[in-house]
């Protein structure tokens, strides 16, 4: 039996649904950006997590530097570039600058001011 194919807006936006889903399995609140707005400004996933922009990305071939370079053009003021992606069969994946990566964990780790001095 063949697999059906999902043309690539409707896989992106249930992705974005997928994504916020599994955000709030860790009790997170999110939803998609464009479920309620409609807006092609929204953001991927509208959710709780403070000062942080998601892209999110399901694709079996993904340009990771294309996919951040859009999450840094279309993040507020302030908040950290993040792209959340999986293709099919796999887990999702977060990709961030290491910049800040290590300012998000180094409050919880301790490392951070070991590291800087």
């Amino acid at each position: 039996m063949k697999k059906k194919k999902i043309n690539s807006r409707a896989k992106g936006a249930s992705g974005e649904r997928e994504f916020a889903q599994w955000l709030q399995s860790y009790g997170i609140s999110a939803r998609r950006g464009q479920q309620f707005s409609g807006s092609p400004d929204s953001p991927d996933v509208v959710h709780s997590i403070p000062d942080i922009h998601i892209e999110v990305k399901r694709v079996e071939n993904l340009n990771v530097y294309k996919a951040m370079a859009q999450a840094e053009r279309d993040k507020p003021e302030g908040a950290r570039p993040v792209v959340a992606h999986r293709k099919n069969g796999t887990e999702w994946l977060i990709t961030m600058r290491a910049e800040d990566w290590i300012k998000v964990i180094a409050p919880e780790s301790g490392c951070y001011h070991d590291l800087i001095g």
